[in-house]
């Protein structure tokens, strides 16, 4: 492979990339093409220090895409963050995704019963509409205080959600960093 396929291989690859993030990793290729011409290598021994131009690309996206979650965490960056580092290996389709359906199924099941909990007032109301001679009062403050404990059980999800997120995205982060010694020392 010469200089104008790997390049051209590594631009097709980092598609989903801005222009400007891509031309800037363009640019730094041009220069270790410069570089290593300038030290006497040839292009293919060039290329083959560099490595596939697929792996870099899916590498960089990767990187990309964390950087991006580590800047604003909003779910379509966590999702977008989880995809590429899921594509980087077979191996991270368990190592990443397991853990990210779990925090999943936590952050979800919270907030579930956070709502559900503040919402029982609202379904005592619905059952004394419905059923008028049967009304005790035990239903409503049992409801209120279940209402009362959706609020701190809410205001605990807030910060347990902020709290697994930023740990997920030091996760990814560092399954990225690990995926890029592990190809270096390959």
């Amino acid at each position: 492979m010469n200089k104008k396929e790997f390049m051209d291989n590594l631009n097709a690859t980092l598609g989903k990339l801005p222009v400007e993030e891509r031309n800037d990793i363009l640019q730094d290729f041009e220069e270790h093409f410069t570089f290593g011409l300038e030290e006497g290598k040839t292009e293919a021994q060039i290329v083959e220090s560099l490595g596939s131009p697929n792996h870099i690309a899916k590498e960089l996206v990767a990187t990309y895409h964390v950087d991006q979650v580590e800047g604003s965490i909003t779910a379509g960056n966590i999702l977008r963050a989880v995809w590429a580092v899921i594509g980087l290996g077979f191996f991270n389709l368990v190592i990443v995704l397991g853990p990210f359906i779990a925090l999943v199924a936590i952050v979800v099941s919270g907030w579930a019963v956070a709502v559900s909990f503040i919402a029982s007032p609202l379904l005592v109301l619905v059952n004394m509409t419905i059923a008028l001679d049967h009304f005790v009062l035990f239903d409503l403050f049992f409801s209120l205080l279940l209402a009362g404990l959706g609020l701190l059980i809410a205001i605990g999800m807030f910060y347990v959600t902020k709290v697994l997120m930023n740990a997920f995205v030091r996760y990814l982060t560092y399954n990225v960093n690990l995926v890029k010694g592990g190809m270096k020392n390959a």
